[in-house]
């Protein structure tokens, strides 16, 4: 059953077509109906789909079911350009994002730079994970990192994000910190997946080594026993049911890296549809069931949108590409 909120909206569209107004209306907002995830099922931008899209019915912020579009490719790339050419003014459409997208983008890996969308909103924030198989030999952080700091290319480490994405460069900065010299730090095997389940997965059956990515795209793989976390990349210890992980931070590595989740939408919707987007967004993670989606999956609550978001994007390119030049990922 549709809000109080969008029925006015609907009742409004209906008096003006019945006055023969409807043509010189500026588009209204519709509810949010579609979420791209910009990868395959069971990665964290499909899971930021997948749980943000049920909320929004569930607490009636849309009129039905929203659609989950899987549009992988390019680590967000593919999504991206077909927003920008087919979709720029849909106002009823969402696609998930993250730090992983921003550092495309501050790469000069997407057709495009920050003013080619409207940035929505984050909701709250993943973590990074280091983690191997169950039956791996590496029992913990120090011993994996002793062996990638004497040969950098002994091991086979994937993520979800190429060379220099945010996976990668989450790694590099372990191996740094470790005290793997500058002049090696390019020599580390790094493997892309699309996802951090894939990247799981194909660990699991012995084609890489080591996985970098976040905690949010690989729970189930946590709870189901089938991997070994050597380190989180957070600050201070989780909230339960993550407490007992180990943080690098704890082992002698002061390493943090962090992966916030959000939304952008398309270059060309209206001020007025966008303020509507970034108003039920809000309305969604205040609420109480919103709290618990993140906490049981990993994630740490945060709310920035609007205005206050596009800066934040704008500012966090600007602080990835210092550090992307700084590791030599781009000159």
């Amino acid at each position: 059953m549709p809000t109080m909120k969008h029925a006015t909206r609907g009742l409004a569209a209906s008096a003006l077509l019945g006055l023969g107004l409807v043509t010189s209306m500026p588009g209204h907002a519709l509810p949010i109906s579609e979420c791209i995830a910009p990868a395959d099922p069971g990665g964290g931008w499909d899971f930021t789909c997948r749980s943000v899209g049920k909320l929004l019915l569930d607490l009636e912020l849309t009129d039905g079911p929203v659609q989950v579009t899987n549009m992988p490719g390019g680590v967000g790339a593919v999504a991206f350009a077909n927003v920008e050419s087919n979709r720029a003014d849909d106002s009823d459409l969402i696609v998930a994002t993250s730090t992983v997208g921003v550092t495309q983008i501050a790469q000069g890996k997407y057709p495009g730079g920050a003013d080619t969308m409207r940035w929505l909103a984050m909701l709250g924030t993943d973590v990074g994970v280091i983690l191997v198989d169950d039956e791996s030999e590496y029992q913990s952080l120090e011993q994996l990192l002793e062996t990638l700091v004497e040969d950098p290319g002994a091991l086979a480490v994937a993520g979800s994000s190429g060379a220099g994405g945010w996976d990668h460069i989450r790694a590099l900065m372990l191996a740094k910190e470790a005290g793997m010299p500058d002049d090696q730090i390019g020599s580390l095997r790094w493997v892309q997946f699309d996802g951090g389940g894939p990247a799981v997965t194909q660990m699991m059956g012995g084609h890489v080594d080591v996985v970098s990515t976040d905690l949010g795209e690989i729970a189930g793989f946590i709870e189901s026993g089938d991997v070994r976390v050597l380190a989180v990349l957070s600050e201070e210890p989780l909230p339960e049911p993550f407490a007992e992980l180990p943080t690098a931070a704890s082992q002698g590595y002061d390493v943090a890296g962090y992966n916030w989740r959000g939304f952008y939408t398309g270059g060309e919707v209206s001020d007025e549809d966008y303020a509507a987007m970034v108003e039920d967004l809000q309305a969604l993670y205040d609420s109480d069931e919103w709290k618990e989606v993140a906490q049981q999956n990993g994630l740490v609550p945060l709310w920035r949108g609007g205005e206050a978001f596009d800066a934040f994007v704008r500012e966090s390119i600007d602080e990835v590409e210092a550090i992307s030049r700084e590791i030599g990922v781009i000159q």
